[in-house]
């Protein structure tokens, strides 16, 4: 049986769809205090309406991660409202689908502003409050894309979750004097909004390559966020877990059929 995070306040960065609202709903449901982290306003209310419905404690932050502005305000929040930071579950991220060919240095550098220096920002904004605790939890969201595999299309993509876990290594080894821990959860392919609006056929051919056959939901996702923030999980840092289905198993297609 694991500790209680009842009470605890944790900061879910890309918190108003995906894996992101997953991640909130089950911290809340742990009793956590939630900051809930997007772009857009009206979608992070309603994601904190849902969860004081259901009987937690959430507040919606509108702010970019990709800007000090942003990130400082998240923190400014957390600290306001719940009086400082627990927990950071440095989730956003963008993925749009574009060969190298086409890409624009525009872009390319819009998706490294949002997942990896947004990844950046966040833990910086957040340090003095998790130092604070003595016992602070940075889980990053990265992805199988990248560290482990590659897709057409997702260069941008896969070089972002790459160097979010480079920066977690180091990261790692800085904080851990302050018992900070911090550690990445790699994703395959999760159902959320993003990834079926690549279509039919790309769903199709996904699922086929997963040995169990079938893509995650984001409560896969939220309840390995929710292990990585435990007392119990205190002596893990700088480290991945892969949460795939065993997708990067196979050697081929024809291992899995």
């Amino acid at each position: 049986m694991f500790a209680s995070l009842a009470g605890r306040s944790v900061i879910v960065t890309g918190a108003s769809k995906g894996i992101g609202r997953g991640i909130a709903k089950r911290f809340a449901e742990a009793g956590c205090r939630v900051i809930v982290v997007a772009r857009s306003g009206e979608a992070a209310k309603l994601v904190a309406e849902d969860i004081a419905v259901a009987g937690g404690a959430a507040i919606p932050v509108t702010a970019d991660v990709g800007t000090e502005a942003g990130v400082a305000a998240m923190a400014a929040a957390a600290v306001e409202h719940f009086g400082g930071i627990d927990i950071l579950c440095a989730n956003a991220g963008i993925f749009p689908t574009t060969r190298i060919g086409d890409m624009s240095m525009a872009e390319f550098d819009e998706v490294m502003a949002t997942n990896l220096r947004g990844t950046f920002l966040s833990v910086k904004a957040c340090l003095a409050e998790l130092t604070k605790t003595g016992r602070g939890r940075i889980v990053i969201t990265s992805s199988i894309t990248g560290p482990m595999t590659g897709q057409p299309g997702f260069s941008h993509y896969g070089a972002s979750k790459s160097g979010q876990l480079g920066f977690m290594r180091s990261a790692a080894i800085e904080l851990a004097a302050a018992g900070i821990t911090v550690n990445a959860i790699l994703p395959g392919n999760i159902a959320t909004e993003g990834l079926l609006s690549l279509g039919a056929d790309y769903v199709a051919s996904m699922t086929a390559s997963i040995p169990m056959k079938r893509l995650g939901v984001v409560e896969d996702i939220a309840n390995a966020a929710l292990f990585f923030a435990t007392e119990e999980a205190g002596y893990i840092t700088g480290q991945t877990l892969v949460v795939d289905g065993g997708q990067v198993l196979p050697e081929s297609l024809a291992a899995v059929e």
